[in-house]
Protein backbone atom coordinates (compact mmCIF):
# COMPACT_ATOMS: atom_id res chain seq x y z
CA UNK A 1 0.00 0.00 0.00
CA UNK A 2 1.62 3.24 -0.69
CA UNK A 3 1.84 6.47 1.30
CA UNK A 4 1.03 9.24 -0.42
CA UNK A 5 2.83 12.48 0.82
CA UNK A 6 3.86 15.91 -0.28
CA UNK A 7 7.60 14.67 -0.94
CA UNK A 8 6.50 11.86 -2.97
CA UNK A 9 3.33 13.63 -5.04
CA UNK A 10 3.77 13.29 -8.82
CA UNK A 11 3.30 16.50 -10.16
CA UNK A 12 1.65 15.82 -14.08
CA UNK A 13 -2.13 16.43 -15.98
CA UNK A 14 -0.68 18.60 -18.50
CA UNK A 15 -2.99 20.37 -21.63
CA UNK A 16 -3.69 19.99 -25.00
CA UNK A 17 -1.92 22.28 -27.32
CA UNK A 18 -1.26 21.73 -31.06
CA UNK A 19 1.60 22.45 -32.79
CA UNK A 20 2.12 22.64 -36.55
CA UNK A 21 5.73 21.17 -37.95
CA UNK A 22 6.30 22.04 -41.53
CA UNK A 23 9.29 19.96 -43.26
CA UNK A 24 11.32 22.12 -45.07
CA UNK A 25 12.70 20.81 -48.44
CA UNK A 26 15.63 22.25 -50.69
CA UNK A 27 15.01 21.91 -54.49
CA UNK A 28 18.35 22.51 -56.76
CA UNK A 29 17.68 24.75 -59.36
CA UNK A 30 17.94 23.30 -62.92
CA UNK A 31 20.36 25.39 -65.05
CA UNK A 32 19.12 26.31 -68.57
CA UNK A 33 22.71 26.62 -70.47
CA UNK A 34 22.59 23.66 -72.73
CA UNK A 35 25.82 22.81 -72.47
CA UNK A 36 25.11 22.54 -68.56
CA UNK A 37 21.73 20.81 -69.45
CA UNK A 38 23.46 16.72 -68.77
CA UNK A 39 25.32 17.89 -65.55
CA UNK A 40 23.43 16.53 -62.47
CA UNK A 41 23.03 19.05 -60.01
CA UNK A 42 23.23 18.12 -55.88
CA UNK A 43 20.46 18.14 -53.82
CA UNK A 44 21.20 19.13 -50.16
CA UNK A 45 20.22 16.64 -47.51
CA UNK A 46 17.22 17.92 -45.80
CA UNK A 47 17.90 18.91 -42.12
CA UNK A 48 16.34 16.58 -39.30
CA UNK A 49 13.47 17.76 -37.92
CA UNK A 50 11.83 16.66 -34.41
CA UNK A 51 7.85 16.46 -33.04
CA UNK A 52 8.32 19.94 -32.29
CA UNK A 53 10.82 22.98 -31.74
CA UNK A 54 12.49 23.88 -28.04
CA UNK A 55 10.22 26.87 -27.92
CA UNK A 56 7.32 24.57 -28.79
CA UNK A 57 7.89 22.45 -26.51
CA UNK A 58 8.04 25.13 -23.38
CA UNK A 59 5.11 26.69 -24.74
CA UNK A 60 3.15 23.20 -24.16
CA UNK A 61 5.09 22.60 -20.62
CA UNK A 62 4.25 26.31 -19.51
CA UNK A 63 0.54 25.58 -20.59
CA UNK A 64 0.80 22.32 -18.51
CA UNK A 65 1.50 23.90 -15.33
CA UNK A 66 -1.33 26.05 -15.44
CA UNK A 67 -4.24 23.63 -16.78
CA UNK A 68 -2.40 20.81 -13.95
CA UNK A 69 -3.47 23.34 -11.24
CA UNK A 70 -7.29 23.53 -12.72
CA UNK A 71 -7.55 19.81 -12.85
CA UNK A 72 -5.76 19.05 -9.71
CA UNK A 73 -8.37 21.71 -8.04
CA UNK A 74 -11.26 19.27 -8.95
CA UNK A 75 -10.10 15.85 -9.37
CA UNK A 76 -11.49 15.83 -12.77
CA UNK A 77 -10.45 12.06 -14.46
CA UNK A 78 -12.39 13.44 -17.76
CA UNK A 79 -10.57 16.51 -18.05
CA UNK A 80 -7.56 14.77 -17.46
CA UNK A 81 -8.20 12.34 -19.88
CA UNK A 82 -8.49 14.89 -22.63
CA UNK A 83 -5.11 16.31 -22.03
CA UNK A 84 -2.89 12.66 -20.41
CA UNK A 85 -2.40 9.49 -21.60
CA UNK A 86 -0.33 6.30 -21.56
CA UNK A 87 0.73 5.01 -17.96
CA UNK A 88 0.78 8.04 -16.27
CA UNK A 89 -2.98 8.50 -17.12
CA UNK A 90 -3.42 5.34 -15.21
CA UNK A 91 -1.35 6.51 -12.54
CA UNK A 92 -3.31 10.11 -12.28
CA UNK A 93 -6.91 8.16 -12.01
CA UNK A 94 -5.77 6.06 -9.32
CA UNK A 95 -4.01 9.99 -7.27
CA UNK A 96 -7.95 10.94 -8.15
CA UNK A 97 -9.71 8.14 -6.73
CA UNK A 98 -7.46 8.09 -3.11
CA UNK A 99 -7.62 11.94 -2.65
CA UNK A 100 -10.35 11.51 -0.18
CA UNK A 101 -8.81 9.61 1.86
CA UNK A 102 -5.39 11.69 1.68
CA UNK A 103 -4.81 13.95 5.26
CA UNK A 104 -5.78 17.45 4.58
CA UNK A 105 -2.37 18.80 4.06
CA UNK A 106 -1.82 16.41 1.88
CA UNK A 107 -4.77 17.59 -0.08
CA UNK A 108 -4.00 21.35 0.08
CA UNK A 109 -0.29 20.53 -1.42
CA UNK A 110 -1.90 18.50 -4.16
CA UNK A 111 -3.74 21.37 -5.20
CA UNK A 112 -1.12 24.03 -5.16
CA UNK A 113 0.26 25.85 -8.58
CA UNK A 114 3.64 24.55 -9.18
CA UNK A 115 6.31 25.36 -12.06
CA UNK A 116 9.15 23.17 -13.88
CA UNK A 117 12.57 24.35 -13.81
CA UNK A 118 15.93 23.85 -14.94
CA UNK A 119 14.63 22.46 -17.96
CA UNK A 120 15.87 20.52 -20.76
CA UNK A 121 14.65 19.51 -23.91
CA UNK A 122 15.43 16.54 -25.86
CA UNK A 123 13.40 16.32 -29.38
CA UNK A 124 14.49 13.17 -30.88
CA UNK A 125 15.30 13.35 -34.98
CA UNK A 126 12.25 11.96 -36.79
CA UNK A 127 9.41 11.09 -33.68
CA UNK A 128 6.58 11.46 -32.55
CA UNK A 129 7.60 12.45 -28.84
CA UNK A 130 9.51 14.94 -27.11
CA UNK A 131 11.37 14.25 -23.35
CA UNK A 132 12.18 16.98 -21.03
CA UNK A 133 14.16 16.86 -17.56
CA UNK A 134 13.10 19.14 -15.28
CA UNK A 135 12.66 20.14 -11.33
CA UNK A 136 9.25 21.08 -9.89
CA UNK A 137 9.16 23.53 -7.59
CA UNK A 138 8.60 22.16 -4.13
CA UNK A 139 11.19 19.08 -5.18
CA UNK A 140 14.96 18.82 -5.15
CA UNK A 141 14.66 15.63 -7.93
CA UNK A 142 15.19 15.55 -11.36
CA UNK A 143 12.13 14.03 -13.13
CA UNK A 144 12.17 13.19 -16.82
CA UNK A 145 8.86 13.86 -18.87
CA UNK A 146 7.72 12.55 -21.93
CA UNK A 147 4.93 14.07 -24.37
CA UNK A 148 3.90 12.26 -27.59
CA UNK A 149 0.83 12.61 -29.80
CA UNK A 150 -2.37 11.46 -29.18
CA UNK A 151 -4.13 9.97 -32.22
CA UNK A 152 -1.83 12.24 -34.54
CA UNK A 153 -3.07 15.86 -33.70
CA UNK A 154 -2.34 17.14 -29.71
CA UNK A 155 0.38 16.27 -27.29
CA UNK A 156 -0.30 14.70 -23.87
CA UNK A 157 1.95 13.87 -21.13
CA UNK A 158 2.35 10.44 -21.13
CA UNK A 159 5.40 9.86 -18.22
CA UNK A 160 6.70 11.38 -15.72
CA UNK A 161 9.31 9.74 -13.82
CA UNK A 162 11.49 11.35 -10.54
CA UNK A 163 14.77 9.91 -10.33
CA UNK A 164 15.79 8.83 -6.88
CA UNK A 165 17.66 11.66 -5.35
CA UNK A 166 21.49 8.89 -5.55
CA UNK A 167 20.94 8.28 -9.43
CA UNK A 168 21.77 11.40 -11.72
CA UNK A 169 20.07 11.13 -14.90
CA UNK A 170 23.06 11.26 -17.62
CA UNK A 171 24.03 13.33 -20.12
CA UNK A 172 21.78 12.38 -23.32
CA UNK A 173 23.18 12.67 -27.11
CA UNK A 174 21.91 15.65 -28.72
CA UNK A 175 24.83 15.96 -32.09
CA UNK A 176 22.22 15.45 -34.72
CA UNK A 177 21.66 19.11 -35.12
CA UNK A 178 20.93 19.76 -32.06
CA UNK A 179 18.05 16.49 -31.64
CA UNK A 180 18.40 14.00 -29.24
CA UNK A 181 18.68 10.10 -30.78
CA UNK A 182 15.88 7.75 -30.22
CA UNK A 183 16.52 3.88 -29.75
CA UNK A 184 14.28 1.45 -30.48
CA UNK A 185 12.74 -0.66 -27.97
CA UNK A 186 13.80 -3.92 -29.47
CA UNK A 187 17.92 -2.93 -29.81
CA UNK A 188 20.21 -4.44 -27.52
CA UNK A 189 22.68 -2.00 -25.31
CA UNK A 190 24.79 -4.03 -23.40
CA UNK A 191 23.13 -6.57 -21.05
CA UNK A 192 19.55 -5.54 -22.27
CA UNK A 193 17.15 -4.13 -24.72
CA UNK A 194 14.77 -1.25 -23.06
CA UNK A 195 12.30 -3.99 -23.95
CA UNK A 196 13.42 -6.34 -21.52
CA UNK A 197 14.26 -4.48 -18.75
CA UNK A 198 10.73 -4.07 -17.07
CA UNK A 199 11.06 -8.24 -16.48
CA UNK A 200 14.29 -7.78 -15.06
CA UNK A 201 13.28 -5.56 -12.05
CA UNK A 202 9.26 -7.37 -11.60
CA UNK A 203 11.76 -10.01 -11.11
CA UNK A 204 12.91 -8.60 -7.60
CA UNK A 205 9.60 -8.57 -6.23
CA UNK A 206 8.71 -12.15 -7.59
CA UNK A 207 11.56 -14.09 -6.88
CA UNK A 208 13.97 -11.81 -4.94
CA UNK A 209 16.37 -11.32 -8.01
CA UNK A 210 17.09 -15.23 -8.59
CA UNK A 211 16.29 -14.74 -12.05
CA UNK A 212 16.48 -11.88 -14.73
CA UNK A 213 16.71 -9.36 -11.85
CA UNK A 214 20.32 -10.41 -11.55
CA UNK A 215 21.15 -8.70 -14.61
CA UNK A 216 20.60 -5.06 -12.69
CA UNK A 217 22.93 -3.04 -10.26
CA UNK A 218 21.93 -1.95 -7.16
CA UNK A 219 20.34 1.00 -6.66
CA UNK A 220 17.87 2.44 -4.65
CA UNK A 221 14.65 1.20 -6.91
CA UNK A 222 16.37 -1.82 -6.93
CA UNK A 223 17.04 -2.22 -3.07
CA UNK A 224 12.85 -1.14 -2.82
CA UNK A 225 12.37 -4.05 -4.66
CA UNK A 226 14.28 -6.66 -2.92
CA UNK A 227 12.74 -5.20 0.75
CA UNK A 228 9.22 -5.69 -0.03
CA UNK A 229 10.03 -9.01 -1.47
CA UNK A 230 11.85 -9.80 2.07
CA UNK A 231 9.01 -8.81 3.93
CA UNK A 232 6.69 -11.77 2.69
CA UNK A 233 7.21 -13.31 5.36
CA UNK A 234 7.98 -11.04 8.28
CA UNK A 235 5.10 -8.29 7.11
CA UNK A 236 2.27 -7.56 9.79
CA UNK A 237 -0.35 -10.28 8.88
CA UNK A 238 2.29 -13.40 8.18
CA UNK A 239 1.40 -15.30 10.98
CA UNK A 240 -2.00 -15.68 8.96
CA UNK A 241 -1.52 -14.96 5.49
CA UNK A 242 0.58 -15.57 2.86
CA UNK A 243 2.09 -12.43 0.35
CA UNK A 244 3.52 -12.56 -2.98
CA UNK A 245 3.75 -10.29 -6.30
CA UNK A 246 3.28 -11.39 -10.15
CA UNK A 247 4.70 -9.99 -12.97
CA UNK A 248 1.29 -8.21 -14.59
CA UNK A 249 1.03 -6.55 -18.06
CA UNK A 250 1.12 -2.59 -18.12
CA UNK A 251 -1.95 -1.07 -19.43
CA UNK A 252 -0.35 1.06 -22.08
CA UNK A 253 2.98 -0.47 -23.20
CA UNK A 254 5.17 2.18 -25.38
CA UNK A 255 8.87 2.45 -24.28
CA UNK A 256 10.47 6.25 -24.97
CA UNK A 257 14.43 5.61 -25.36
CA UNK A 258 17.30 8.15 -26.12
CA UNK A 259 20.62 7.45 -27.12
CA UNK A 260 23.41 8.82 -24.50
CA UNK A 261 26.33 10.64 -25.07
CA UNK A 262 28.68 7.22 -23.90
CA UNK A 263 26.49 5.08 -26.25
CA UNK A 264 24.04 4.01 -23.52
CA UNK A 265 20.58 4.55 -23.51
CA UNK A 266 17.69 6.03 -21.25
CA UNK A 267 14.73 4.56 -21.07
CA UNK A 268 11.13 5.28 -19.67
CA UNK A 269 9.54 2.29 -19.61
CA UNK A 270 5.86 1.04 -18.39
CA UNK A 271 6.07 -1.71 -15.51
CA UNK A 272 3.40 -3.37 -13.84
CA UNK A 273 2.59 -6.58 -10.74
CA UNK A 274 0.09 -7.72 -8.96
CA UNK A 275 -0.13 -8.28 -4.95
CA UNK A 276 -1.77 -10.91 -3.75
CA UNK A 277 -2.49 -11.42 -0.08
CA UNK A 278 -4.16 -15.00 0.91
CA UNK A 279 -5.12 -16.52 4.25
CA UNK A 280 -3.44 -19.64 5.43
CA UNK A 281 -5.27 -22.87 4.73
CA UNK A 282 -5.57 -23.28 8.32
CA UNK A 283 -7.34 -20.09 8.90
CA UNK A 284 -9.43 -20.00 5.38
CA UNK A 285 -12.00 -22.70 7.12
CA UNK A 286 -12.27 -21.09 10.19
CA UNK A 287 -14.65 -18.40 8.86
CA UNK A 288 -14.04 -15.72 11.50
CA UNK A 289 -10.65 -14.64 10.18
CA UNK A 290 -9.99 -12.63 7.36
CA UNK A 291 -8.00 -9.60 5.73
CA UNK A 292 -9.37 -6.06 6.20
CA UNK A 293 -8.25 -4.07 3.59
CA UNK A 294 -6.40 -1.06 4.59
CA UNK A 295 -7.70 2.34 3.46
CA UNK A 296 -6.72 2.75 -0.63
CA UNK A 297 -7.43 -0.46 -1.29
CA UNK A 298 -11.13 -0.53 0.45
CA UNK A 299 -11.42 2.59 -2.08
CA UNK A 300 -11.99 -0.43 -4.58
CA UNK A 301 -13.62 -3.15 -2.28
CA UNK A 302 -14.11 -2.85 1.66
CA UNK A 303 -14.99 -6.19 2.37
CA UNK A 304 -13.38 -8.04 5.08
CA UNK A 305 -12.14 -10.93 2.28
CA UNK A 306 -9.70 -14.42 2.48
CA UNK A 307 -7.59 -12.97 -0.44
CA UNK A 308 -6.76 -9.56 -1.89
CA UNK A 309 -5.83 -9.17 -5.00
CA UNK A 310 -3.88 -5.22 -5.90
CA UNK A 311 -3.09 -4.53 -9.49
CA UNK A 312 -0.35 -1.61 -9.50
CA UNK A 313 0.45 -0.03 -12.50
CA UNK A 314 4.34 1.90 -12.58
CA UNK A 315 6.81 3.71 -14.88
CA UNK A 316 10.18 3.87 -14.77
CA UNK A 317 13.52 5.09 -15.55
CA UNK A 318 16.59 3.29 -16.47
CA UNK A 319 19.93 3.48 -18.22
CA UNK A 320 21.74 0.99 -20.38
CA UNK A 321 25.55 0.87 -20.90
CA UNK A 322 27.47 -0.36 -23.24
CA UNK A 323 29.52 -2.50 -20.02
CA UNK A 324 28.14 -2.51 -16.83
CA UNK A 325 24.66 -3.65 -15.64
CA UNK A 326 21.61 -1.71 -16.19
CA UNK A 327 20.31 1.13 -13.44
CA UNK A 328 17.05 1.65 -12.62
CA UNK A 329 17.10 5.42 -11.52
CA UNK A 330 13.46 5.83 -10.36
CA UNK A 331 10.08 4.15 -10.30
CA UNK A 332 6.62 5.48 -9.28
CA UNK A 333 3.52 2.53 -9.20
CA UNK A 334 0.03 3.52 -8.58
CA UNK A 335 -2.82 0.67 -7.70
CA UNK A 336 -5.03 0.75 -9.93
CA UNK A 337 -7.79 -1.98 -8.73
CA UNK A 338 -8.07 -3.92 -5.37
CA UNK A 339 -10.16 -7.59 -5.50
Amino acid sequence: MMRRTPASRRLHQLTVFTVGVTMAATLAACGSDPVKADVPTSTPSPTPTGAVTRTEAARILDQYEVVNTRANETQNAELLGTVEGGQLYEQSKADYRFFPTWPKKDQAYYKKAFSYRDRSYYIPEGQSWFAVTATASGSKDQALLVFDRAGGQHFKMVAAVYRDSASPIPAVDTGSHGLARAVAPSTRVGALAPDQIASAYEDLYATGGKNAGTQLASTTATRTALKSYGERTTYKNAKYATLHWEAAQPTRPRIYALRLRDGGALVVFPTAHNRMEQLKDGYIYKGYIKLVPGSEQAVYNKTPRVAILDELQGQALATLTLSGKPAVLGVEYRMVDSR
